[in-house]
């Protein structure tokens, strides 16, 4: 029994390592609440209904500075975490679920608009119900949430990198410059397109994982 427990522990820091590579395996995640960087994080929560609210009232411009200040806050709060040494479990599954559910917003703001086709909206939506999945089976299994990749990083990247610009076009063609709308859209969709690509791959990634931790650790059981 004690074998197995062992052997169980040791596979789940494998595998954390795994995910998050870039994070130094001295690094101490605390169970802290009330940080820095977990209000930062909870912040850009709260602005989304503040940003879906201002697009659906065609206000772009203050929806555009709100989504590029959420966008940095992204930044932000990573930055504080590791500086003044406040890496949580909480800020491990706030900042990543903060960022799902502003993509996903946006996402919709901008179908809303018709600046993009609703099938983005299923594609992200899809995925982040793929990611779920993967999460519940981590759970089942008392890995709890889904460590982060830093390719998965990557796509996350692009996809709040390219939103904006999406909202950006929308907002420079109704001041009447159809000519730079055009150009903004052509530069966005290729960039949107290879987000989508990677952001399905790392969710693939993150379910087989899953899926590997539990038959593991099904094999390990007494």
């Amino acid at each position: 029994m004690a074998d197995t427990r062992f052997s169980l522990r040791n596979h789940r820091q494998f595998s954390f390592d795994s995910y998050t590579g870039y994070m130094d395996h001295t690094t101490e995640v605390s169970s802290r609440i009330y940080t820095l960087a977990n209000l930062v994080s909870v912040i850009r929560l709260m602005s989304i209904p503040v940003f879906l609210y201002l697009v659906v009232q065609d206000r772009l411009l203050p929806a555009f500075i709100l989504l590029v200040a959420a966008v940095l806050t992204d930044f932000v709060d990573g930055w504080i975490a590791r500086s003044m040494n406040q890496i949580t479990k909480l800020g491990q599954f706030l900042d990543p679920f903060a960022d799902r559910l502003f993509i996903a917003a946006t996402v919709i703001a901008l179908a809303i608009q018709d600046v993009v086709p609703w099938w983005l909206v299923i594609a992200v939506m899809s995925r982040d119900a793929l990611l779920g999945v993967g999460g519940l089976v981590m759970s089942r299994y008392g890995h709890g949430t889904l460590p982060v990749k830093w390719w998965g990083k990557v796509a996350t990247f692009g996809m709040l990198f390219v939103l904006p610009l999406f909202l950006l076009a929308k907002m420079v063609e109704e001041y009447g410059s159809e000519q730079v709308a055009t150009v903004l859209v052509m530069i966005a969709w290729p960039i949107a397109l290879i987000a989508i690509v990677v952001y399905w791959v790392v969710g693939f990634s993150y379910l087989f994982d899953a899926i590997g931790l539990a038959k593991e650790a099904t094999r390990e059981s007494p």
